[in-house]
């Protein structure tokens, strides 16, 4: 999908999001949470801030910004933040074309974001991301990927074509796959739910 397509699908169901996703929320999310942000501070991105489900988890006296592409979107995190009485700023911005400078963030989180992105996106928005890390900083990425179990699989080849047309997304995106390639360095691949739910931490190497 184009960023206008991405745009219009979440348009369509920001209003809806959290009721759709709620039992995958308390069941499967807010659990692990937590662990996308275990350890860090200083200057966070929360790339792909979507409904504002990460703000509770954010860890006490970092700066953290919070970015997406959907104004819609973000229009529901303003009011979850404004909820909890917290003061994230919160912009519209794509994770492909940030507009940060280089070397903004300590840390970057992006939670359920590049299944969002075509797969000849992935590495170019690996590398966004790259850039405005600092040398030394990680990138933690929590995403879905096909099971290879054939009957979770199974299962998971129902959901998709509602997964496609109600959030335009996709299992089959695999972006730890492009980490090394956008200039990054895997330092934690594993699953947290499943086989279905991987946890990915990259760091960005120091200059040469």
């Amino acid at each position: 999908m184009t960023a206008g397509d991405t745009r219009a699908v979440y348009r369509r169901i920001a209003r809806y999001y959290d009721f759709l996703d709620g039992s995958f929320e308390r069941k499967r999310y807010a659990p692990i949470r937590g662990e996308l942000f275990a350890g860090l501070g200083g200057r966070i991105l929360d790339a792909g801030v979507g409904t504002g489900r990460n703000i509770p988890y954010y860890p006490a006296g970092a700066e953290v910004v919070g970015i997406d592409l959907s104004q819609a979107m973000l229009a529901q995190a303003r009011a979850r933040r404004d909820e909890l009485g917290s003061h994230v700023p919160l912009a519209a911005m794509d994770v492909l074309r940030t507009g940060f400078p280089d070397s903004s963030f300590d840390a970057i989180v992006a939670s359920f974001v590049f299944c969002v992105l075509r797969p000849d996106q992935q590495q170019a928005a690996l590398a966004e991301l790259g850039r405005i890390l600092k040398p030394g900083g990680e990138v933690r990425l929590l995403d879905y990927t096909w099971s290879k179990r054939p009957g979770r699989r199974f299962v998971m080849g129902l959901w998709a074509p509602w997964v496609r047309w109600a959030y335009g997304a996709g299992f089959d995106r695999e972006p730890h796959r492009h980490v090394e390639p956008a200039g990054l360095v895997v330092v934690e691949n594993r699953f947290l739910i499943d086989d279905v739910v991987r946890y990915v931490v990259a760091r960005k190497p120091p200059p040469s």
